[in-house]
């Protein structure tokens, strides 16, 4: 793989990078939790969106970002960049400050980051421990992850470059209620939400040192998600589920070759490592994200005339 600077497009095959899982579930750990401290520095600031989507991340030009957060009457944002490995803090009223993206305990980085933020005058005060983990090691007291690998980091970065470009126009493709491709801190995973406009039953809830209304707000509508996390597959694994799940999804087919329904997990997978082989990567991704969104839709009589659209409908204007 070229240096970043000479990457292309990213619509050939030699853009999707190979990471093995287990070459950096070290790192991987490390860097859950750092992006889980960012991800709770938006949430302590922003107003309440459905579904928690003010408290996600986006995947950046150089790495991830919380995108512009409200605070007083100026703006804030938080951006971890893989590129130069440094967190950057960055207010409206000019000021900036870095913290080393390097191997240190998430004690270090926490008390970094908050260290950054009151210098700048954006005091703040976030949940002492992580979501969706167990053991959840409050950060204040966390010297056991402490690995970063800034090759693997950059790698992983780039696998997400990848999977929110396409998942992009996958997105693209619904003119229904539909969320941004966005990255949740929580289970470490990027994510697109389809909904069919319905509501749903209460969310059952259960993840670890995760409160159940928490996945109450998070599922409260009828809806199809797809995304990717570094689990699941040799080098991660793209997903999709639908909730409440219909009768028959489990049984419809999708595709490309390689995609199953897994009964452990409830959701469709298609290991990282399936498209990035593929002859047309992306063509492959897309024929997993429709054909499960299909799955979802189908067997839950979504008003699909009503909710999809073609993304291509105005070409001819330009």
């Amino acid at each position: 793989m070229g240096a970043p600077g000479e990457l292309g497009t990213g619509t050939a095959a030699g853009a999707w990078p190979a990471l093995r899982v287990e070459d950096w579930t070290a790192t991987r750990d490390t860097l859950h939790t750092w992006l889980q401290v960012v991800g709770k520095v938006r949430l302590a600031h922003a107003p309440l969106v459905n579904h928690w989507w003010q408290s996600t991340l986006y995947v950046s030009p150089r790495g991830l970002t919380t995108s512009a957060v409200p605070h007083g009457d100026g703006v804030f944002d938080v951006e971890l960049d893989v590129v130069e490995h440094r967190l950057v803090v960055r207010s409206s009223g000019g000021g900036a400050r870095t913290v080393a993206l390097e191997p240190k305990p998430t004690a270090q980085f926490h008390a970094e980051v908050m260290t950054a933020l009151d210098e700048l005058g954006i005091p703040t005060r976030i949940s002492a421990a992580p979501n969706e983990v167990d053991p959840a090691i409050p950060f204040a007291e966390d010297h056991v992850h402490a690995s970063y690998d800034a090759r693997a980091v950059e790698l992983f970065w780039r696998q997400l470059l990848q999977a929110d470009r396409v998942m992009g126009r996958f997105r693209a493709r619904f003119a229904g209620k539909v969320s941004p491709v966005h990255f949740f801190w929580g289970a470490m995973d990027l994510a697109c939400t389809r909904f069919s406009g319905r509501g749903a039953p209460p969310h059952p809830g259960g993840a670890p040192n995760c409160g159940d209304w928490v996945m109450e707000e998070g599922y409260s509508r009828e809806l199809s998600s797809c995304g990717f996390w570094p689990g699941g597959g040799e080098e991660g694994a793209f997903y999709a589920y639908a909730y409440p799940e219909p009768a028959g999804f489990a049984e419809h087919p999708v595709g490309p070759e390689g995609a199953f329904y897994s009964t452990q997990n409830r959701q469709f997978l298609l290991p990282y490592e399936v498209v990035r082989r593929a002859a047309d990567p992306d063509g492959a991704l897309l024929d997993f994200l429709q054909s499960t969104y299909e799955a979802a839709a189908e067997h839950a009589r979504w008003d699909r005339a009503a909710l999809e659209v073609d993304p291509g409908r105005w070409d001819h204007r330009r």
